[in-house]
């Protein structure tokens, strides 16, 4: 039995390079434990987000499960990196709440869009363009994509939290005699202390308290927030009829329509993953020959196929998840950590019948801290012009007042070409950009037209 365990703790070290990168097996294991604590709450968030767009909230549970096990292995075995990946926070409210609810495409025809996304986005990884693309486009409408959606998610946990309700002077805060307001408030401040005390996985347990704190809480008509079932632990039945949930004559024959939302996920998965790995591999401090963060194709090639699986499986863009770096900070170095996520996720499945009663009141405060954690790096705005600084700006006002993102995306875009029109910057008004300013002015058009 000795020999067996020397034998395959000798085979993981060789496959992940685990010695060579300064870790431990014990070391890489405990880092996967930490990760998966921390990024554990999209199991609840994500079907809960997907459900409003008329999803089964039991099948979102296992898929999204199912997306988190397969992007972290080939994360894992493709790229030997200590990035976990899952449905991600922002392109799962843009899905659902923008592309399903608002617009009203059918669910078929928006995972056909994460599919387009995903293709496009691993077409890239295989080519130079990839680089090139991260250069050239415009910093500032980079930078309002990111706070803008920030902006989007706190506002729809807001929302479903009921701490802000539609009044007839606009927005208006809830009544505090309500004890589910009063439990949503008491989330958000559990949520932002215990992130503040630094407890390991804060939002998974502010999700978890205020799920129970629910059994004892009524709303109006006197039925608990929170409703156990009968079952605690079942064997998961995976909901096949999610598998392959494309629409491409829907999609083709609405082209110009869906055609910018198409752009958008592929543009957050790039540029969202293209962040989110390059932070984490920088805080790891492992080096390329060159000096730079250990970053090659690989993990770029690993994520897009991953999106392009998880829409396969019935799931909104999966990509690399910043909470990676908790485990980092725990000492990850290798795909091991990433591998020991994936183990932990699928061995998560046979909770599904605890996880769909997880209230919206419960994840609200999930969604308004992540918001928050994206509006965080407003201050990385002194990279640009004084002058530029008003395009993201103003991108994130247009989503807050509307809590429309497509408009201020396409806002902040022709914004950008304004700028640089005024200025005279003719170098930087190329091709791509014009290109995508017809994209979104059609986009604008069409939206206007059909009522969106």
């Amino acid at each position: 039995m000795k020999d067996l365990w020397s034998g395959m703790c000798a085979c993981l070290d060789r496959v992940f390079d685990i010695s060579g990168r300064g870790s431990t097996i014990a070391t890489e294991i405990v880092a996967g434990i930490t990760t998966f604590g921390a990024m554990a709450y999209i199991m609840a968030v994500n079907p809960t987000i997907l459900a409003s767009a008329g999803l089964d909230q039991h099948a979102m549970v296992l898929t999204t499960i199912a997306a988190a096990v397969v992007g972290s292995i080939i994360m894992a075995i493709g790229a030997n990196l200590p990035i976990a990946l899952a449905p991600v926070m922002s392109s799962n409210v843009v899905f659902a709440q923008i592309v399903v609810v608002r617009m009203g495409v059918p669910a078929a025809q928006a995972f056909t869009m994460v599919l387009l996304g995903g293709l496009a986005f691993l077409f890239l990884s295989l080519t130079p363009w990839r680089s090139k693309i991260v250069e050239t486009f415009p910093l500032s409408v980079k930078q309002g994509i990111h706070f803008a959606i920030g902006a989007f998610v706190a506002h729809i946990g807001i929302v479903n939290g009921g701490l802000v309700t539609k009044g007839g002077e606009g927005l208006v805060f809830g009544q505090l005699s309500n004890p589910v307001v009063l439990l949503a408030l008491a989330g958000v401040f559990l949520a932002i202390m215990l992130k503040w005390a630094r407890i390991p996985a804060a939002i998974l347990v502010s999700v978890i308290i205020i799920t129970i704190a629910g059994l004892w809480v009524p709303h109006p008509d006197g039925s608990k927030v929170t409703q156990l079932p009968a079952h605690w632990v079942d064997w998961p039945s995976y909901p096949w009829f999610m598998l392959f949930p494309y629409d491409f004559h829907g999609l083709f024959a609405n082209l110009f329509l869906v055609l910018p939302i198409t752009l958008y996920f592929f543009l957050g998965d790039f540029f969202d993953a293209t962040g989110t790995m390059m932070a984490v591999m920088q805080r790891s401090g492992l080096k390329d020959r060159q000096g730079q963060p250990l970053l090659a194709k690989s993990a770029f090639v690993a994520d897009a196929t991953a999106s392009v699986i998880g829409s396969a499986l019935g799931t909104s863009t999966v990509s690399a998840y910043l909470e990676s770096l908790v485990g980092v900070e725990e000492g990850g170095r290798t795909g091991l950590t990433a591998l020991v996520v994936a183990c932990l996720f699928a061995a998560s499945s046979v909770l599904w019948p605890l996880i769909i009663c997880v209230p919206a009141v419960a994840t609200a405060p999930a969604l308004i801290l992540v918001g928050l954690g994206m509006l965080g790096s407003l201050p990385d705005l002194k990279s640009l012009a004084a002058a530029e600084r008003i395009i993201p700006l103003f991108m994130v006002l247009v989503t807050m007042l509307t809590g429309d993102f497509m408009v201020s995306l396409a806002l902040g875009l022709l914004l950008h070409t304004a700028f640089v029109v005024t200025t005279r910057k003719w170098a930087e008004l190329t091709l791509m950009l014009c290109g995508l300013d017809c994209v979104f002015i059609v986009y604008l058009v069409l939206s206007s037209r059909l009522g969106h």
